[in-house]
This record gives C-alpha cells, structure tokens and sequence, in this order.
C-alpha cells in the first residue's frame, strides 16, 4: 500500500481513514518499528470497539513479535485502562482508537513503559520514517527468535487501582446518567462502578464503531442533548458523557447544564491538593479558565501554564512533579496515574466530591466556575501566520495588554484574555476568549473574530 504517512502520523499519535490511508500491513510495520524505537522486549496492546480495530491491533502485534518482543493484548480497553497496563506491567503500550472521530477512522496512541507518552519529539517521528521505509522497501528481516502473543484481563485490576484512589464507600447514594456514545465507556463503567452507592442509569452502553446513536465526542453540545434530557427526566443528580475510547469525561449538572471542563479541573485539583497535605505542583494549559490558578493557589498548590496537548502536559507533569493536570478538552492527568489522563478516575472525584456533601452538583461547581468563556471557536483562513501577526500588531503596545506566544498568541487585559491558535492539520484559527462579565467576553469574542475573518 502506497502510504502518505506524514497525513496519518500526528503530532500525538496516528490516525487516519481504514483502509484508504492505512491498513493491517501498514498496522505490522507500525508494531515492528514501535518495537525498533523503543527497544522494548515486550509491549502491550489494546483495542476499541471499532470493526477494525481487532484486526489492526492483532497486524501490529504480529509485527512486534516478528522483531523478537513478547506482546500481552488486552483486548477491549478503554485508552486509560492501556495506560493502566502500561503502567501497572512496566511495558510500552499501543491503543488502537480513533477516540472520538466517525467510524471510518482509526488510530494508534502509543506510549513507552509507565504509560510515558510517544509524541513527535519523543519517538514517533522515527516511528514514522522506519514505517514509511519499510512500506517501500518491504518488511524488516525478523529476528532470530520472534517474540511471543498472549492475552492478559486487566478490567478487574485496572478498576481496582482507581477505585483504590477516589474512597466512594461513604458518600450519600447518588444517581448518575451515564452516556456512553456506543464506546469503550460501555464497558468498563459497569466494572469501575460496581459496589458504589450510586444508581446508574445507562445510556448507549452497547459497544458499536459504527455510532448509531450520535458522535461520541461530548464536547460538542449537539452530542450531550440525549443526556442532558435524560438527566432532567430522570431528576438524576448528575449525568457523565464519555468520549469514543472514555479516556475524557465531561459533566453535567442536575439541571443537565454543561460543567465546564475548567471547573471540574479546579475542583478535582482541590482535592488532590488536599490529599497531599495541601501543597503541590498543578498543571494546566493556556486556554483553562482563570479560575484553575486561582483555586490550585488558595488551595496552598503551584499551578503551572502550559501548552495545549497531551504529550506538553505529560511532558510538564513529569519535569515538575506535578500532582494533577487539566485541559479544557476534559483530558485530567493525574501523578498516581503514571501521570496519564484517565477521564474514569475525574468523574469518580467528581461523585465523591458531590456525595460528601448535601447540596447539588451546580451549587458545588459555581465556586469553580467564576468567568464567562466563549467555548472553542474555529475559523478557516488562507494564512495562519498573517491573521496571527495582524492580531499581534492590533494589539502590540496597547495599554494594560499583555502578549504572549507561548502557545500561537495570547493576549490579556486585566478583565479578559483570548488565545488564538493554529491547528496542525488543517487551515483552522482555534479561538478561546474569557472575561469577568458576558459583555466584555462577547466584545472581546466578537474583536478577536473581526481580525481573525479578516
């Protein structure tokens, strides 16, 4: 198969159209050059629910065996439940997911051993040359002894260790709605949840790649509206959506209005802070709201800024030694989670920090939740770098205007703030605005898109 590998090959992992962009050949020569780059003698895999990815997952472990390491599948995993195996068996991982993007796609998130992440700077980049070689010249000579392929159980375990670090026993009975958007959260909420003093009521729990029912990306408000009804209906006190591979969660209140991502990073940050004695490094990116510095610092922690993107906080958490990170895309990172994100281990804080008081989950977050933000906005424009430096120079200089690009270009005021960025890979401006008032933020919202549309 003739392979455009540099469109497949992110900037945090692979990803691509099956079979149009990539296949199972493809898949082996991936597994043979995982193994080249990380030296590893033996790695562990894991797959969603996708059609193709049993297939794919099972091509890339024959090619890892093929260069002499022992491969443990997991099977049906949700990506942190990989990056638990990862962690808990010391070996380098392999998720086969597509996370939240239509059926057709499929992808790879991989990582070394401790669930430490596999990036552009951080191996992926040789990943991608070995493969693309390979795929013109043929597979690589297998090694002189191949590795071996068996299977391994870690739901149990891997349920076990969160609930070892969120104690749930003692809350008040709670309801939740659980929307699963037919991916992986399916099958390990009812594992994870089993035994706690909640009331779930599922929705879409039946694993199905093709997505019957809607996207399974609840960031997009039009992907929460089933459960937002649910949970009224239901007079449940709160309701969770999970991404395709449930390694992000997102929240609702008893009202079925949306938590933001911020909020839930500054609550659970809280409580991570208080279970180490008050003290810590917490990390964030520069588009979560102001109010996560504000909470980490009140609460006796360190936050730190930075950029947007799992392998930057992974990356930053490690350098730090930072207890907890949070994105506004609901990715929650936690140290005594080999510093990966497990969206399961957020929204059982979540519960926990709801069932160890009285009132409802929107009065709990509101002091969590302290600015107006206008959500992501993406615009399509001809030329990044030029809309870029015609915002930079429109506000270069201007009193009480800080600029920073420590991530494309933020600017601040006393009162707002915006960040606008360009996608890696496509011709999209991201847009994010945040002020004290709905006024200003629209204003400012409305400002940064007039220079932005050009």
């Amino acid at each position: 198969m003739a392979a455009d590998l540099t469109r497949i090959v992110k900037a945090y992992d692979v990803r691509g159209v099956v079979p149009d962009q990539w296949d199972e050949p493809l898949a082996a020569l991936f597994g043979a050059a995982f193994v080249e780059v990380t030296g590893a003698s033996a790695i562990v895999t894991g797959h969603d629910m996708r059609p193709s990815s049993p297939g794919l997952s099972r091509a890339f472990a024959r090619g890892a065996a093929a260069r002499g390491a022992d491969v443990t599948e997991i099977g049906l995993c949700s990506t942190d439940q990989l990056y638990y195996a990862s962690g808990a068996l010391d070996l380098p991982g392999a998720m086969f997911t597509a996370s939240h993007n239509p059926a057709r796609y499929n992808g790879i998130k991989m990582c070394r051993a401790g669930a430490a992440p596999v990036g552009q700077d951080t191996g992926l980049v040789q990943i991608r040359e070995l493969a693309e070689r390979w795929s013109d010249t043929g597979a690589p000579e297998p090694a002189a002894t191949a590795g071996t392929i068996g299977h391994r159980d870690t739901l149990e375990d891997y349920a076990a260790h969160l609930r070892s670090l969120v104690d749930l026993t003692s809350v008040r009975p709670l309801k939740v709605v659980v929307d699963a958007g037919n991916g992986m959260g399916g099958h390990t909420v009812p594992t994870v949840f089993a035994g706690l003093p909640l009331t779930v009521v599922p929705m879409y729990f039946e694993l199905d790649g093709t997505f019957p029912n809607h996207e399974a990306n609840p960031l997009d408000p039009a992907n929460i509206v089933d459960l937002q009804r649910r949970v009224r209906e239901e007079g449940a006190d709160l309701g969770i959506a999970f991404d395709g591979d449930a390694d992000r969660c997102f929240v609702v209140d008893e009202h079925g209005d949306p938590v933001s991502p911020s909020a839930v990073t500054a609550l659970v940050a809280a409580r991570e802070l208080a279970r180490n004695g008050g003290h810590g490094v917490v990390i964030h990116n520069l588009i979560t709201s102001w109010s996560v510095p504000e909470v980490v610092k009140e609460h006796g922690g360190t936050p730190v800024r930075t950029r947007v993107g799992h392998s930057f906080i992974k990356a930053e958490m490690a350098r730090a030694g930072a207890i907890f990170g949070g994105e506004h895309s609901a990715h929650y990172y936690f140290k005594d989670f080999w510093n990966a994100d497990t969206g399961m281990l957020a929204a059982l804080h979540v519960l926990a920090a709801l069932g160890g008081q009285d009132g409802p989950l929107s009065a709990l977050v509101a002091e969590y939740d302290r600015y107006v933000g206008s959500g992501e906005i993406n615009s399509t424009v001809d030329d990044q770098t030029g809309r870029l430096a015609a915002i930079k120079a429109a506000y270069q200089g201007a009193d009480g205007v800080i600029l920073d690009e420590l991530d494309g270009l933020t600017v601040s005021a006393a009162d707002w703030w915006f960040n606008v960025r360009p996608s890696n890979t496509e011709p999209l401006l991201r847009l994010n605005a945040e002020a004290r008032d709905e006024a200003t933020m629209t204003r400012v919202r409305d400002e940064a898109l007039a220079l932005i549309r050009g």
